[in-house]
């Protein structure tokens, strides 16, 4: 099998694993294809690895868990092949400005970084899908019945896809890492990303497969899967000890509690702080744990 970084591909029967280059971290992810259907997801692993897919034994129809870079890549390679994605996930892929406005980029400076990085890096063309992925369909795929999950949370329309006869689970971007859960888009919640994962933990699966890093388990992940929901805890943990004394919103980013210290290019660190801060804040406000005083954040007593 070929091999990439420390990991190589994998087949389930007609379900290959596609490794990510650099481990599947960050800008690549894990992609998977199933043979025979000429079925790819998530078509960001290894642009010259997929280029041989689409030539043998071909690409027939591309799917994507989800609207963000990191998962679509390469998707420039297949512009002539029938795309398919949720609903809710649809606009951001099909302009560039939605896209930004999906994150949340309403800083010039970070909207000119993203606006080069996403067009000359990520590879970015506007598309229109061919059809939606939907809740509950199952659909036979050369002869395979994938299920498909609604998992919001990560994103609004965030998809995991379940090969029933094989039990091999795909759940994209919940990827049980250290770093824990992404949550920091206009439309995630951090509610609906807790609910998805243990949603995901309850499939009777076999295998398990994640869009980054160790990106396929063979056996139950066991306690990574309330390590990765604890990250968020001691996110928020940090945060409410920050706000014993009033703070803004700046100085709760320039606390960097997400990536652990001030890191470059920040516009994209600094976004993410702000990000997921932002998202934090509302919640713990909307439980009454936390109230805004002006510019500043506190705890309540």
């Amino acid at each position: 099998m070929p091999r990439r970084g420390n990991r190589e591909e994998k087949r389930f029967g007609p379900v290959w694993f596609i490794p990510g280059e650099h481990g599947g971290r960050y800008p690549f992810c894990h992609s998977v294809y199933v043979e025979g259907a000429g079925l790819l997801i998530d078509p960001a692993s290894h642009r010259e690895r997929l280029m041989q897919l689409r030539a043998d034994p071909g690409v027939k129809s591309v799917w994507l868990s989800h609207w963000h870079e990191d998962h679509l890549m390469h998707l420039d390679l297949f512009e002539d092949v029938p795309l398919w994605i949720s609903a809710p996930d649809a606009p951001p892929i099909t302009d560039l400005d939605i896209f930004m406005d999906a994150y949340g980029m309403d800083q010039a400076d970070e909207r000119e970084y993203w606006r080069e990085i996403l067009t000359a890096s990520f590879h970015f063309r506007p598309r229109r899908p061919a059809g939606f992925l939907a809740e509950g369909t199952e659909r036979s795929v050369g002869g395979l019945s994938i299920e498909v999950l609604s998992t919001p949370g990560h994103t609004p329309g965030h998809s995991a896809f379940f090969f029933k006869e094989l039990g091999v689970l795909f759940m994209g971007d919940y990827d049980l890492t250290k770093f824990g859960p992404w949550y920091g888009d206009v439309g995630s919640s951090i509610e609906e990303t807790m609910a998805s994962v243990r949603r995901l933990r309850e499939i009777p699966a076999k295998a398990w497969i994640t869009g980054h890093e160790t990106g396929l388990f063979e056996a139950d992940p066991g306690e990574l899967w309330e390590r990765y929901l604890d990250v968020i805890t001691v996110r928020e943990e940090k945060l409410l000890d920050l706000l014993k004394t009033p703070r803004t919103l700046d100085d709760v980013v320039g606390a960097c509690i997400i990536y652990g210290k001030p890191r470059e290019p920040k516009a994209f660190f600094a976004f993410g702080e702000r990000a997921h801060m932002k998202k934090h804040l509302e919640k713990l406000m909307r439980e009454g744990i936390v109230r805004r005083e002006g510019d500043r954040y506190a705890r309540n007593k």
